[in-house]
């Protein structure tokens, strides 16, 4: 499996999100309008005795959807080898309360290592359907380019091979399925990321204790558990903890 993809030229990233604002209130009245809307329509299946207000529903829904979230961390990984031929992962991360100025830099970083899209590649996992769409609105609405490797409006579907998803790639062809990384990462045997802080709680996090540096260490997990999921998607051994350079 992936026998074409050679892990030099694989860049592995995640993104944490939050809402846009720490409480509804603080909403202009426009926006609380239309988030009221957002808030039926995700909540429209429930029972009308287990929705939840606005106020409520925005902390809770609001930092998945582009419109009204923001991205608080970007983490990136690459293979490279060493002096002594040894394959070493390193991380790096773009996090911090200017959404604008992380973006900038993640985005000159794709300009800088997804050159030539016919054989470099973004990996992540669900990124087809989550990270990429998030980040590219997050980067139209702040008024910056796309780099040609997130410029994918009215691509077709051949010329998306360099978003390597890696839940896509375990689906198989079976659109119903969804599996989450931390799943995939106990079928493989991989040390799971989520020792500290799950996804659910990074707005928590953001809004309450403005922890971003934990944050960061949750996302940068993330990234290397996704790069030893593709490696053993190759059928290699994950990488060892003491070639990870974080």
């Amino acid at each position: 499996m992936l026998d074409n993809v050679n892990l030099k030229d694989v860049v592995v990233f995640d993104i944490e999100t939050v809402s846009g604002h720490k409480k509804y209130s603080d909403l202009t009245e426009t926006m609380q309008k239309l988030w009221d809307i957002k808030s039926e329509q995700i909540q429209r299946r429930k029972a009308e005795e287990e929705r939840l207000p606005s106020e409520e529903s925005y902390e809770e829904y609001s930092g998945i959807y582009a419109e009204f979230g923001k991205i608080v961390c970007i983490s990136a990984g690459v293979f490279r080898k060493d002096s002594e031929g040894q394959l070493n992962f390193h991380l790096k991360s773009y996090y911090g309360d200017d959404e604008k100025q992380l973006l900038k830099a993640f985005s000159a970083l794709v300009e800088k290592t997804c050159v030539n899209l016919k054989k470099a590649y973004l990996c992540g996992h669900n990124i087809k359907e989550f990270d990429v769409p998030y980040t590219c609105r997050r980067m139209i609405i702040h008024g910056l380019d796309l780099p040609e490797a997130l410029n994918i409006p009215g691509k077709k579907p051949w010329e998306l091979s360099h978003l390597l998803d890696t839940m896509t790639l375990w689906k198989f062809g079976d659109y119903k399925n969804y599996t989450a990384l931390k799943l995939l990462c106990g079928v493989f045997n991989i040390p799971t990321p989520k020792d500290d802080i799950d996804g659910s709680e990074v707005g928590k996090t953001y809004w309450g204790s403005g922890d971003l540096d934990r944050i960061e260490v949750y996302c940068k997990k993330d990234v290397l558990a996704t790069a030893r999921l593709l490696m053993s998607y190759k059928g290699m051994p994950i990488i060892e903890d003491e070639r990870v350079h974080f």
